[in-house]
């Protein structure tokens, strides 16, 4: 019985064996395998984002968090309390955020509770990394120290805040952002993720099971934009300074290359909860709003393209106002503008004069100019690769929210809704010519240095319209900066052709009143040259606080500057000695801005010819042009600084200490800069300095 129950034992044993060799041993191999197998991810670099120049603005630099094994079987309970102190010495030492008492206090907490993955310090550089190799404990290694480190890239902007918005970022998670050219090239500069397999030993080692990887990393492609970084801070620090001094809640500055449609530069401002300005949100692309007088020009394009005015047909604006049914629209200038061109109603901006056009040769047919609008790509998104780009609206004949008055509205920028840069878009195919072409962002693709892929110019309407009514859309902007709205922004150098824009913005649930308040976007769209366009710009201010509001003293002056900057260093832009030599020949000898009545006195016994459009001005700005010397009026008003760039100083004395400022003066010649701009508000007793020609 017994050697009877033995085999009995031993024949089950044997079956089992079999049983389990031949039925269940797959899966007990695959779970083995699982156990002692795995495959371990291996990132790849990111693709790096350079300037148009070559200049990094964003780059991976390599960071490590720093974990401790409290439970590694090698790392001796002797070793630990001996030493923590000296590590804890160390540590204090080294990052200065906590004393040595603490760590010490967190370490031996730790360590009792027996943390396999203990977390002490996220972001580490690589210099720090290799000094808390060498500290106590830790010095031990991996097992006997229970050091761990693991390596993470973040993401770095030499520049910081410079075009930050438009450079953007990515956050990880499946609700992360995805912003800018970060997130519009991510395919390219993420590159590809290798894998490799590895087998686990004993002690808890992991080893590669071949010497190849099973997936090969394979790098970002480096992503060369358009931007050019000098430029950048040029405008970042021009609309900042505005945005500071009219105290506003936000503003956005474009500057884009006409032929190509490349961005130079584009500047999104902000002010945060503690009153300083950031880069929070991209307005350029993802804000629409009513553009305002801005929109007069595709306005008075479309009726010229229809044929139903010309330039000098005479509008008249009465007394400033015009009624249609229960709406009464108004001119800024409170006396009206009477009889003028429709050149000049351009000029001037009159809302009156613009509304009377197009309701008095539209309102029987009004489809016919939105569909001519609509024809000059109004109506439609530009399709730019960042994300979040906002979406125009323009009323239709029979839409819901069509009325009687929504053809005067239009005409001067209300019930109408874009984004600076889709506004910028539209002046920019003016200034090439009647070519509308696609907003780009990105020349290139490199791939360790080698081009990969070019992005060329994308046409979106090869003509808006045709040539004539280009050619009277750009002399009437011309007109806007020589003799209307933007006389501030002429200089002797090189000519603007650009149109000011003011609007009444309105708030989803009170309309453009608040509280008897209103709340204003200023805006200044245009290019320079005028006579051969290098390149389009656009500014918009949104709710100056501080009583000045216009288009042509808030945001003209911060499209000057970059103007400025970008005529200064680009040596095409110059006429060649030649040409100035010969200019001078036969012309009219040069004179500042300044008194008119000297100014007359000494062309008058020079017995050189001018032309006055004012003969009433007492400060005047003259342009020599053949032998004839036109004479502008020079605003001045009461409570506002004057602008006294480009006159003498002792006009420039009377007029400031008139108003009750404080000058001083640095050089001599003429007056080149100013530092309180135009346009300000006074403050009696404010000092300002201003720098000559000649310092």
């Amino acid at each position: 019985m017994l050697y009877l129950g033995v085999f009995l034992v031993g024949i089950s044993i044997l079956g089992k064996a079999f049983y389990i060799h031949l039925v269940e041993g797959q899966e007990y191999k695959t779970k083995a395998g699982s156990q002692s197998l795995k495959d371990i991810t291996i990132l790849p670099n990111r693709g790096d984002i350079y300037a148009a120049d070559g200049r990094i603005l964003a780059s991976s630099v390599p960071y490590y968090e720093i974990r401790m094994d409290m439970r590694s079987t090698a790392l001796s309970t002797q070793v630990f309390l001996n030493q923590v102190d000296s590590l804890a010495i160390r540590l204090s030492a080294l990052f200065r955020d906590r004393t040595a008492r603490q760590y010490k206090n967190d370490l031996m907490q730790a360590w009792q509770r027996g943390d396999r993955y203990y977390l002490v310090r996220r972001g580490v550089s690589y210099a720090e990394l290799k000094k808390l190799k060498t500290f106590p404990i830790w010095r031990l290694g991996r097992y006997e120290g229970g050091f761990i480190y693991v390596q993470d890239n973040l993401r770095m902007k030499p520049h910081q805040h410079l075009a930050s918005r438009t450079i953007g970022y990515l956050t990880k998670g499946p609700t992360g952002n995805v912003v800018g050219i970060e997130g519009a090239y991510d395919q390219y500069l993420s590159g590809v993720t290798g894998v490799r397999l590895m087998q686990r030993l004993a002690g808890d080692v992991w080893m590669p099971v071949n010497d190849g990887n099973e997936v090969e990393p394979r790098d970002g492609m480096d992503v060369i934009t358009t931007i050019d970084i000098t430029l950048q801070d040029v405008a970042h620090n021009a609309l900042l300074q505005q945005l500071i001094r009219h105290d506003a809640h936000h503003g956005t500055a474009i500057l884009m290359e006409v032929s190509t449609g490349a961005i130079k530069a584009m500047v999104n401002l902000e002010k945060d909860s503690d009153g300083t300005y950031r880069e929070l949100y991209n307005y350029a692309i993802g804000e629409s709003t009513e553009p305002g007088s801005t929109f007069k020009l595709p306005i008075l394009m479309a009726a010229l393209e229809d044929g139903v005015i010309d330039l000098n047909d005479s509008i008249d604006t009465g007394e400033g106002e015009y009624q249609i049914y229960d709406k009464t629209i108004r001119d800024t200038h409170r006396e009206g503008y009477g009889k003028i061109s429709v050149r000049e109603v351009f000029e001037v901006s009159s809302n009156v004069g613009i509304a009377k056009i197009i309701y008095e040769n539209y309102r029987d047919h009004p489809h016919d100019l939105i569909d001519r609008l609509i024809s000059m790509n109004l109506n439609k998104k530009l399709g730019v690769e960042i994300k979040g780009e906002g979406t125009p609206m323009l009323s239709y004949p029979g839409d819901k929210y069509w009325s009687g008055i929504s053809l005067a509205m239009i005409s001067h920028g209300y019930e109408v809704m874009l984004t600076p840069l889709q506004m910028l878009t539209f002046y920019n195919a003016v200034a090439n010519n009647g070519k509308m072409v696609k907003p780009k962002f990105v020349e290139e693709l490199r791939y360790r240095g080698q081009k990969v892929r070019s992005f060329g110019t994308e046409v979106l309407n090869p003509s808006i319209c045709s040539s004539s009514t280009i050619e009277k859309a750009r002399t009437m902007l011309e007109g806007v900066v020589e003799n209307g709205t933007a006389i501030n922004l002429k200089n002797p150098y090189y000519r603007i052709a650009g149109k000011t824009g003011t609007a009444q913005i309105a708030n989803k649930n009170v309309g453009y009143r608040q509280e008897s308040k209103v709340s204003y976007q200023a805006s200044f769209v245009g290019y320079f040259p005028a006579d051969h366009p290098k390149y389009s710009c656009m500014v918009v201010v949104n709710s100056p606080s501080n009583s000045v509001y216009y288009g042509n003293l808030v945001a003209g002056p911060v499209f000057r500057e970059i103007a400025d900057k970008v005529y200064a260093t680009s040596l095409d832009m110059h006429p060649t000695i030649d040409r100035l030599a010969s200019r001078g020949e036969g012309g009219v000898p040069y004179s500042k801005n300044g008194s008119c009545s000297h100014l007359v006195k000494v062309l008058e016994t020079l017995d050189m010819d001018y032309r006055q459009t004012d003969s009433r001005a007492p400060w005047i700005i003259p342009a020599g042009k053949d032998s004839v010397v036109d004479i502008y009026p020079l605003e001045v008003t009461g409570h506002l600084v004057p602008n006294v760039v480009e006159m003498g100083l002792q006009d420039a004395l009377y007029l400031l200490e008139k108003q009750g400022l404080k000058v001083r003066v640095r050089g001599r010649g003429k007056i080149r800069n100013q530092s309180i701009p135009p346009g300000t508000p006074v403050k009696p007793g404010q000092e300002i300095l201003l720098e000559m020609s000649f310092v």
